[in-house]
């Protein structure tokens, strides 16, 4: 028997109660039997509703505590010295490719693309770094 056939038997025992009580006393005591018998189907009503909004509050505190909590960085100190190491043993062919086919400027240009990456690499995983804000899906306009 789930809580709700199991609620629904109460409810019709007290109903059934309610019946033979009402033909054992007479119709004088039928409005304070229905009264009594409407008290405790009001009672079962509130304490339903109160279950359900307490519920719904926690899921909501719940849905907020965990979407207040900062994310973590996707990368570990490993992927961001692995980054490194690449970019740097990269460096080499690239500066030697720039350097022999269009000397200096095309070394310049190998070094702005490779400082560029690790700019962009940084950013990436530091958001608040460069003066961005981190966007937490709320309008901050509204508040004070």
């Amino acid at each position: 028997m789930t809580g709700m056939d199991a609620r629904d038997a109460d409810l019709k025992k007290d109903l059934d109660a309610t019946l033979r009580t009402r033909r054992e006393l007479g119709e004088e005591y039928e409005s304070a039997l229905v009264d009594s018998f409407l008290e405790k189907v009001d009672q079962r009503i509130d304490s339903v509703v109160d279950r359900r909004v307490r519920r719904q509050l926690a899921e909501q505190q719940m849905t907020a505590a965990r979407d207040s909590r900062s994310p973590r960085p996707t990368d570990t100190f490993g992927e961001r010295f692995g980054f490194g190491i690449v970019s740097l043993v990269l460096a080499i062919p690239l500066s030697a490719i720039g350097g022999g086919v269009a000397h200096l400027p095309g070394m310049l240009v190998a070094w702005v693309g490779i400082v560029g990456v690790n700019v962009v690499q940084v950013a990436r995983t530091n958001p608040g770094l460069f003066g961005r804000r981190h966007r937490t899906g709320r309008d901050d306009a509204w508040e004070d």
